[in-house]
């Protein structure tokens, strides 16, 4: 538990929900070292327990990794071989976390990030987006979050030598999390 509280505009306690719907992780990557590759993920499941102090908050999320969309129907099929994720023997990928804190002006959320079955210590920068009630009743919160990390480290090492220099695949990944949730009630 932390000792500093902190207060944010329209935060509730409570145990928020993942709205699937309007929520979306997304991934990018170097390709021949002179573009960018981006794909998609679904998110499966996410809670997000936040007591009345927001620095002590704890997200769980989970992600089907057969959710994988690059909008190439390949691409996808290489990246979910055992080249990459290998997504018959590791079917999801999780996030628990283990901390949040707050470093000048942002919001980090530390927690351990699980990839082809190797879990890595990971730091979200996130972006409150607001909170709100829909015209249905539900309370309402979006946020942005991103973090970087090394596929290598996670054991996603495929890759090819170009004759030009450099490699087909970049090691660096960004990620971002586009979610909203619902307040349960």
């Amino acid at each position: 538990m932390t000792t500093e509280n902190i207060e944010i505009a329209g935060y509730r306690a409570g145990t928020w929900t993942l709205d699937p719907a309007h929520s979306e992780v997304t991934f990018s990557v170097r390709h021949m070292m002179i573009s960018k590759v981006r794909g998609t993920f679904g998110v499966k499941s996410a809670t997000i327990v936040a007591p009345e102090n927001p620095l002590d908050a704890r997200v769980d999320a989970t992600v089907e990794v057969a959710s994988l969309d690059t909008g190439d129907a390949n691409r996808n099929a290489h990246l979910m071989s055992a080249d990459f994720f290998d997504a018959e023997k590791y079917p999801t990928i999780t996030f628990a976390s283990t901390g949040v804190r707050l470093e000048g002006d942002d919001f980090l959320v530390d927690g351990d990030l699980t990839i082809h079955g190797v879990t890595k210590s990971v730091t979200f920068t996130v972006d409150f987006g607001g909170f709100g009630s829909d015209p249905y009743g539900n309370y309402k919160a979006g946020a942005s979050a991103t973090t970087v990390i090394d596929r290598e480290d996670f054991g996603l090492t495929w890759n090819a030598a170009l004759e030009t220099g450099g490699v087909l695949v970049g090691k660096d990944v960004t990620i971002t999390l586009d979610l909203q949730g619902s307040l349960a009630v």
